[in-house]
């Protein structure tokens, strides 16, 4: 056992209204500049609904993330060193600009520089990039409020799969918002994709981050996260993505998107991982036991065996302790009410979610206020509007009993409290057939109801006097694979390589030729602005 501190969030979808504050403020702290205009390390997304980009959680198209080979070890989708090789000028797995959209403003000089004519004058939209006039057809909030309609359903990758089963007339629709931030995964599939080993995972917290002076522009790291939450910046022509505010980490305070959260719907803390089992839980057969998998990963910090260990592997005596409070473990793996997103892609993320009840109004009655026979509650459970299927499509691997686990809970919780507040009456039974005690819902309850600032964010401020031993090696994060599948992360080896490359990556310094030449920078930009006239397009050179 090896034990090692990782930094995770969960987010409580019942409590998101969708105003988008979080990646208003993300925007303006890290991607308001040239280059990153398309660039939303945060963004909440209407589901049913495409996503941003469009249909990123097809990987039938994208190629992102971790399969199984014949051989039931770990490979990347995208293929490994020699097929990446091939396509180093031609990744047909990377999105272009209109997979994410044209970044435009307004001509308002125009509103009041126009001369007198009998027309009022229009401010017209603006690519930022080009300074071209456009069109608008798409963008990254393009469905808000919109993906209950039968065209927005229609579309999302999730949904297709139980189009068949679920109806989707007016009456029936239904919509959520899914805010998403980098998942800062255990095993990242972008950190084992680039040839450079730009991309690494702190050994010291889990966070994935990017070297910019090691960056070579390859941007395997973009197709190769399914997530697709890994950017290319085309006027400094390197890799940018969500670095969960870690000066802020660092600090013991929360990521900007959490500390401006309208709803108070995240929550932060670390939870204490088995680093030694990470190849084994990725690499579980059956798609549908990999959220369980990955929850035998989270050691119990209360274990004095887990906390001595943890203290022999240079985890602070208070990052135990911290993680002994943490909402995601309690959320994650002690209640089990939060689910990893798409945990079939096999990076094992530590992003979770709280499923949605809402809207319950019509079945509140059954749900919550009379209850009446344990059986019609969980009956009236499958008659939310919200189908559990769609939820565990990405959110369990399409299987429905945590989902259904979650939301027993939630309803046993709410059931149990308005009995206790507003009726007077303690009823252990709620508990009981949630599979859960009394002390456990209230303890539940004040966190997910009621949680204060330093219940909801629980992070532990970093130890730099350490920082020369337990955390020294930044480019690594801790897992070394036998096969080759995800050896140090930051020695940007890739799966298939037998071992670390010592000179940075199945291309030696990360380059194609091992010279240590730098790209042309004029190629980046010309690929992501291959819409505006061609030259240079990915799939065209």
């Amino acid at each position: 056992m090896k034990v090692r501190a990782q930094m995770g969030m969960v987010m409580n979808l019942d409590k998101c209204i969708g105003c988008h504050t979080c990646s208003v403020t993300c925007k303006n702290v890290w991607t308001n500049r040239r280059g990153t205009e398309y660039a939303w390390f945060n963004n909440v997304e209407t589901k049913p609904g495409r996503g941003y980009p469009v249909d990123y959680e097809d990987q039938e198209k994208w190629n992102g993330g971790w399969k199984l080979d014949r051989k039931g070890r770990l490979k990347l989708k995208a293929g490994g060193p020699l097929k990446k090789l091939a396509n180093i000028f031609s990744n047909p797995d990377l999105p272009q600009l209109d997979d994410y959209y044209d970044p435009w403003t307004y001509n308002y000089d125009h509103l009041i520089s126009a001369p007198a004519g009998k027309v009022q004058p229009t401010a017209r939209p603006k690519s930022q990039i080009t300074g071209d006039d456009l069109n608008l057809q798409w963008g990254p909030n393009w469905e808000d409020d919109l993906a209950g309609s039968s065209h927005g359903a229609a579309n999302d990758p999730n949904f297709r799969k139980l189009e068949e089963e679920v109806k989707n007339e007016f009456e029936q629709a239904f919509m959520m918002y899914l805010p998403r931030i980098c998942e800062h995964c255990i095993n990242p599939s972008c950190v084992a994709s680039c040839p450079s080993g730009a991309m690494y995972k702190r050994e010291e917290d889990g966070i994935v981050l990017v070297d910019q002076e090691a960056c070579r522009s390859w941007r395997f790291c973009v197709s190769g996260c399914p997530y697709k939450k890994v950017y290319f910046n085309w006027e400094s022509g390197k890799a940018e993505k969500c670095n969960f505010c870690y000066p802020r980490i660092e600090a013991g305070l929360p990521t900007v998107c959490s500390e401006t959260c309208v709803g108070r719907l995240r929550h932060l803390g670390i939870v204490l991982i088995d680093s030694d089992r990470v190849e084994e839980a990725a690499s579980t057969p059956d798609e549908k036991d990999l959220l369980e998998a990955q929850l035998d990963l989270f050691l119990d910090p209360e274990d004095p065996e887990v906390r001595e260990q943890a203290l022999r592997d240079g985890v602070p005596a208070d990052w135990v302790d911290a993680a002994a409070n943490s909402p995601v473990y309690m959320m994650a793996k002690k209640w089990q009410i939060a689910l990893p997103l798409h945990p079939e892609y096999r990076t094992l993320p530590m992003v979770w979610y709280v499923p949605p009840l809402s809207p319950v109004e019509t079945l509140g009655k059954d749900l919550i206020r009379e209850g009446g026979e344990e059986e019609g509650v969980f009956a009236a459970i499958d008659r939310m509007r919200i189908p559990m299927e769609y939820l565990a499509s990405f959110l369990s691997a399409g299987d429905v009993a945590p989902v259904r686990k979650s939301l027993e809970r939630l309803v046993a919780m709410r059931r149990y409290m308005r009995a206790d507040v507003v009726d007077g009456e303690i009823k252990p039974e709620f508990a009981t057939d949630a599979g859960m005690t009394p002390g456990e819902l209230e303890e539940m309850f004040r966190m997910v109801a009621i949680a204060d600032y330093d219940d909801r964010y629980v992070v532990p401020k970093r130890h730099g006097e350490t920082s020369t031993t337990a955390f020294a090696d930044q480019g690594s994060c801790g897992i070394d694979f036998d096969n080759g599948a995800a050896v140090p992360p930051g020695l940007g080896t890739m799966t298939g390589v037998n071992g670390p490359d010592p000179v940075g990556g199945p291309f030696g310094d990360g380059m194609p030729d091992g010279n240590g030449s730098e790209p042309d920078p004029d190629f980046d930009v010309r690929e992501m602005l291959s819409k505006h006239g061609g030259e240079g397009n990915a799939n065209a050179n």
